[in-house]
């Protein structure tokens, strides 16, 4: 009986050791990795072009305003005509009209009672059109139309729907720029690289081409998207 304990005892400290030095040699795999960044870069056009004209219009009596209004309307589809924009192009919106003397606490101190403001939105395809009709906006000023940037951008904001169309593309050039730092770094390291541990795509930013303080992305037809993952690879 008691060779047997001791055989018994015997078996099981060498499976122990042989399932603590597994557990150890798999710990020591696990810790050993690196983790990289690949960035991937295009620079982009804009696809679409949103420019909200405001404008506004006064007078002592409403009639006065709503013609003062209509002819400003005129002037701005006449210009826009000119530029090569199309009307079905343009759409009427926001109309506020404003009645001075409906505010008991505010007297007219000899100004206009009735104040008419108006958004005309272009949307448009064509960049190229509506970046040179927004050059030549101060026409309109010349011509006696009183623009506003009450509510909103004073100009056209370009906007990009492409990103559906270059993610595949971007996700494998970040992936493989990743994959590079990788394998230099296990170079370095006098390593292997292993198998893939763990990946985060990334998220997509659409930016401004032009960075610069005061520079919005929306303001620029031509932008930078850029994509940042992050991988995790074993080394052995």
């Amino acid at each position: 009986m008691k060779l047997l304990a001791a055989l018994i005892l015997g078996i099981s400290g060498i499976i122990s050791a042989s399932l603590i030095g597994d557990g150890l040699t798999d710990l020591r795999t696990g810790d050993r990795y690196v983790t990289v960044k690949g960035v991937a870069e295009r620079e982009v056009n804009a696809d679409l072009a949103l420019w909200p004209i405001r404008f506004v219009a006064t007078g002592d009596s409403l009639g006065e305003a709503q013609n003062k209004a209509r002819s400003s309307r005129d002037a701005i589809m006449a210009f826009l005509k000119l530029q090569a924009i199309d009307e079905s192009a343009v759409e009427l919106q926001r109309l506020d009209v404003t009645d001075t003397r409906a505010n008991p606490y505010q007297g007219t101190n000899g100004e206009q009672q009735f104040i008419i403001s108006q958004t005309l939105m272009v949307r448009s395809t064509d960049i190229g059109k509506i970046r040179q009709a927004a050059q030549g906006v101060s026409e309109l000023v010349d011509s006696g139309v009183v623009l506003s940037s009450d509510y909103g951008p004073s100009g056209p904001t370009y906007l990009f729907n492409g990103l559906n169309d270059i993610k595949p593309e971007m996700i494998a050039e970040a992936t493989a720029a990743a994959r590079e730092a990788a394998t230099q770094f296990a170079r370095d390291a006098k390593a292997e690289l292993g198998g893939l541990r763990r990946a985060n795509q990334g998220v997509f930013q659409i930016l401004a081409r032009d960075q610069a303080p005061g520079v919005m992305e929306g303001q620029q037809p031509v932008k930078t998207v850029r994509i940042v993952s992050t991988v995790e690879y074993y080394l052995r």
